[in-house]
């Protein structure tokens, strides 16, 4: 799983560079938690956009992550890129105070969305596409919020799994303090992915890339020292989050309609 790191960066720069192009726009924003993957995203952006045309938005919950606001606000100078911070607080504590829950998910899921529809409202203010900051692991496993952390207009991280961010990550000089924090949401105080997913990445990265990558059966996987219980959770995971990586669907009544075609059915400028 060992990537070509200058490879890898000369081709998510121009990615997110090309992308943008492609929809007219000039500047890309995102969410930047303090974490490793938006400090990556955004180090890219900034590489392939020039840092005045990034934006950060640093959108906590009130006071709970204070270290990680710090966090976001130091490597945006670092970046020189602009950056916000707004407080999401007022309006997920007003909505649970009319709609109360002690279930955690249901909190942080809201939260999620929240901090997406801030980026969107500023995605239009700003003229700036917002980039997305899930990994190939995150996505996998569906271990995101859908219209949350999983929407985005491009998402350069979506085909590198965490440990191979990790590697990409220490090549282009990210913050010791950032590649070192353990992952996190930040939703709430003591919340870790690989609790809450009950494995570490580096063993979900080296199933999961035998599984998707190298299209090995679950019973040679198993063969090669993988718990059976730990392969099949993984499988189980892939299967059912499998509706987060697909559009809705439509139910094709037209008899035009093929595919998405029927968008297009002919040439509009004859």
């Amino acid at each position: 799983m060992k990537i070509n790191e200058p490879f890898v960066e000369k081709i998510l720069t121009a990615f997110i560079r090309e992308e943008l192009s492609k929809f007219n726009y000039k500047k890309g924003i995102l969410g930047l938690s303090g974490g490793l993957d938006s400090a990556v995203c955004a180090f890219l952006a900034a590489k392939a956009l020039k840092p005045s045309n990034v934006i950060g938005l640093i959108i906590p919950y009130g006071e709970t992550f204070s270290k990680d606001v710090k966090d976001a606000q130091e490597f945006s100078r670092l970046l020189k890129i602009k950056s916000r911070i707004i407080d999401i607080s007022p309006v997920v504590d007003s909505y649970f105070s009319s709609y109360p829950t002690e279930n955690k998910v249901l909190k942080g899921n809201k939260m999620a969305r929240e901090r997406m529809s801030i980026l969107y409202d500023f995605s239009a203010r700003e003229k700036a596409l917002i980039l997305g900051t899930s990994n190939k692991t995150e996505l996998l496993l569906g271990y995101g919020t859908i219209h949350g952390d999983m929407a985005c207009g491009i998402n350069p991280l979506g085909d590198l799994y965490k440990t191979q961010i990790r590697q990409l990550a220490e090549y282009l000089g990210i913050p010791e303090k950032i590649r070192k924090k353990i992952p996190s949401a930040g939703l709430w105080i003591g919340q870790t992915d690989e609790d809450e997913i009950g494995l570490p990445y580096d063993e979900i990265d080296k199933i999961l890339y035998q599984l998707v990558d190298k299209r090995t059966s679950k019973k040679d996987i198993i063969a090669s020292g993988f718990k059976k219980e730990t392969v099949e959770k993984i499988i189980s995971l892939i299967k059912n989050s499998e509706f987060k990586r697909k559009l809705p669907p439509i139910p094709k009544m037209s008899s035009r309609s093929v595919g998405h075609d029927f968008l297009f059915p002919f040439d509009w400028d004859k």
